[in-house]
């Protein structure tokens, strides 16, 4: 049973947040997998990266206008 506070942060979770997942393979990606783990903290170095990163070429205009 959900109480008020956990349904009151799924409604601003939902509102004001978004979440995004990533899968890597044991194999192939086992460099980049030994430097997240070597982080304290996965999530302020992934923004730490794109913040870079949009500082050196600035916030694509669309989604379509990014290369993968």
């Amino acid at each position: 049973m959900a109480t008020t506070r956990s349904i009151s942060q799924m409604r601003y979770d939902k509102e004001k947040s978004k979440h995004y997942g990533m899968k890597l393979n044991l194999r192939t990606d086992e460099d980049i997998i030994a430097m997240l783990e070597a982080q304290p903290s996965f999530q302020a170095y992934v923004k730490q990266l794109i913040r870079a990163d949009i500082a050196a070429h600035g916030i694509p205009k669309s989604s379509e206008s990014t290369p993968e």
